[in-house]
């Protein structure tokens, strides 16, 4: 898959089949509609590619809503690229894209790729207030030589898959509707990095993630999780929360990886949720915690061993 950062005029002058969106998460309505463009450019003998806007409009748009993202830029570009397009296109979202009219950005796009047919969702609106409905940007196809063909929502058990669900679910600790939702377990990706190295002094040293501010975490609790480290994978057990049996203040990913104790500080990490095992919770004092910490693991290696053959090999 070609990467491509703007709308050089032009990319180049294949005919071309395209999507456009944010694709936060890259969940399973999203893959519908970007297999569908893969599927249809390779029918035409056409170029498939995916326009995606960074920084997320909302953030533009309404800076003070902190929205935090499902998936980084690199994420979404890896889980893209794993759907066969052939090419995507990241703009940069700015206040002068927001102010175009939405007959200047698709001139401005067509001038980027020879646009054949737009493929979308029927909430896609681009241009100034929203104003490129999918009704409006069919119009300006006729004059710029494009057509509009509308992708109706994916539902899953009779719901609608959207980024909000995701959210809903990991800021309730679900882990594994989250996990339906997207098509594959949620993921961080962060580097390790010092922490106060207490774990240690307990019988499980912990790797402490820094991860992007920008990321959604999954509610404060003990997670199962898959890791994966210089292209081997390990289960673990991880915490997200403040540790207030050390009266913490600050918000840390700390990941027990089982069978493991190799110095990985500056390694990064990949961790995929699978299962919540319980919310954060303050102890009486070390024993107390050691005990439960010890449970955890237990509790982690069973549903691992259980789901040994889903997860892969090296778990």
């Amino acid at each position: 898959m070609e990467l491509v950062h703007g709308l050089p005029q032009p990319i180049n002058e294949l005919p071309t089949i395209l999507t456009i969106g944010v694709f936060d998460g890259v969940h399973r309505g999203h893959q519908h509609l970007l297999s569908l463009v893969a599927r249809r450019a390779r029918d035409l003998g056409c170029q498939s590619a995916a326009l995606t806007f960074d920084p997320h409009p909302d953030l533009v748009i309404r800076p003070d809503t902190g929205r935090l993202y499902l998936t980084s830029l690199q994420e979404r570009i890896d889980q893209i690229n794993a759907l066969g397009l052939d090419l995507l296109i990241v703009l940069p979202f700015t206040r002068e894209v927001m102010a175009q009219s939405a007959a200047d950005f698709m001139r401005r796009l067509c001038g980027a790729v020879a646009l054949r047919e737009l493929w979308a969702g029927p909430d896609l609106a681009v241009g100034h207030r929203r104003e490129g409905t999918l009704s409006r940007l069919a119009e300006i196809g006729h004059t710029l030589g494009y057509t509009v063909h509308p992708v109706e929502p994916y539902h899953q058990q009779g719901d609608q898959v959207r980024s909000t669900r995701i959210r809903m679910a990991l800021e309730h600790g679900e882990a594994d509707v989250a996990a339906e939702l997207l098509g594959r377990p949620f993921e961080l990706r962060g580097i390790v990095v010092e922490g106060d190295k207490r774990g240690r002094t307990i019988g499980f040293p912990t790797a402490n993630l820094a991860i992007d501010q920008h990321h959604l975490l999954p509610s404060n609790g003990v997670y199962v999780c898959s890791v994966e480290l210089n292209g081997q994978r390990y289960g673990a057990v991880a915490n997200i929360g403040v540790r207030p049996t050390f009266d913490g203040v600050a918000r840390r990913v700390e990941v027990y990886i089982l069978d493991f104790n190799d110095d990985i500080y500056g390694e990064t990490v990949r961790l995929s949720f699978l299962q919540r095992l319980r919310g954060e919770q303050k102890f009486d004092g070390i024993t107390a915690l050691v005990a439960q910490i010890t449970q955890d693991v237990a509790a982690a290696r069973a549903f691992l061993a259980e789901q040994r053959d889903e997860i892969g090999g090296g778990i």
